[in-house]
């Protein structure tokens, strides 16, 4: 394989991840939404961290438990208080930092 076909086939896949990511920002502004569907797309960042976070919650330490359930339940209290994604990230990141070096 020559560099022009790695090149052309990096261009290809550079493509095909940009287009689904670049076609709903350019046309969001034209797309109206009902109440409902707004209360919908504004709960979907929640549900992605929750899926990127829950699975973390059971593979802590077997010794120590505690650490995963409390960071688990910091990102809840953070995402049931409508903080922003990060900070509920960065948030169960301080929980488990800390009952890490505590425990």
């Amino acid at each position: 394989m020559n560099s022009t076909t790695v090149f052309l086939m990096l261009l290809g896949m550079a493509l095909v991840t940009y287009i689904p990511r670049a076609i709903p920002a350019v046309l969001i502004d034209k797309m109206h939404f009902s109440p409902k569907g707004e209360k919908f797309l504004k709960l979907i960042p929640y549900t992605a961290m929750a899926a990127l976070i829950f699975p973390g919650v059971f593979r802590t330490d077997a010794s120590r438990p505690i650490v995963g359930i409390l960071g688990g339940a910091a990102a809840i209290f953070l995402a049931w208080k409508k903080c922003p994604v990060m900070l509920c990230v960065l948030g169960a990141i301080a929980v488990d930092l800390c009952l890490y070096l505590i425990l």
